[in-house]
């Protein structure tokens, strides 16, 4: 005796459809376009998932890089100055000092100063690329 299998292969199809809802074309109503489209979706949500941590990580450095260099100093210089005075905060939190309050992030990098000195590192006296005191970020 021959089994088609119908409902059970239709509730298998109708959740790649349901998945793939949302997609262009044929990829939200063709069985087979949608299921590959589905699988390679999920390639992307673990590919991205990562890059997202990466992505981050470079905002927080150019966050950090301009608010240090209003206070004369690069972020290279910054960062081994904060090492060398043994400030544990990471890039996030500074990121977030650089931006909401500057006059806390000129605090922490007076410090970085005054351990680049300490350990004789030469610093440059230069003055800020800019005059302002505020980073404005659009959100």
């Amino acid at each position: 005796m021959r089994v088609k299998g119908g409902t059970v292969t239709r509730a298998r199809r109708k959740k790649f459809i349901k998945l793939a809802k949302g997609y262009r074309g044929q990829r939200h109503i063709n069985y087979k376009v949608a299921k590959q489209q589905v699988y390679k979706s999920y390639l992307y949500a673990y590919r991205d998932r990562k890059n997202r941590k990466r992505d981050f990580r470079k905002l927080w450095i150019a966050r950090i890089n301009a608010a240090a260099r209003m206070n004369g100093l690069s972020y290279s210089k910054m960062m081994h100055g904060l090492n060398l005075a043994g400030v544990q905060l990471n890039r996030k939190m500074l990121a977030d000092l650089a931006v909401s309050d500057f006059d806390t992030f000129s605090k922490v990098a007076d410090q970085a100063k005054a351990a680049l000195k300490q350990e004789s590192v030469l610093v440059p006296e230069r003055t800020a690329a800019t005059t302002e005191k505020t980073v404005n970020v659009n959100r």
